[in-house]
């Protein structure tokens, strides 16, 4: 699967996967539908970076979840 492509699905996967691998336990904070697409690249760098580190830390897990954060869509 290559998510160079700024798609709706690459998107999921992305937000998904890093979910998983910051072990987030509120997976409402980390719903798919709440991202903008148009922030694509900028998530996908967070994806690269938190799969490249592979073990985090309790702070850099929560400094990761609190970058993701900043691409929220607006309520």
């Amino acid at each position: 699967m290559s998510l160079e492509e700024p798609t709706r699905e690459n998107l999921e996967f992305i937000i998904n996967d890093m979910a998983d691998r910051l072990q987030v336990v509120n997976r409402t904070i980390m719903d798919p539908d709440d991202y903008d697409l148009e922030k694509y690249d900028e998530i996908k760098e967070l994806h690269d970076i938190v799969q490249m580190k592979g073990q985090l830390s309790v702070s850099e897990i929560q400094t990761f979840v609190q970058e993701l954060g900043r691409f929220r869509k607006p309520q």
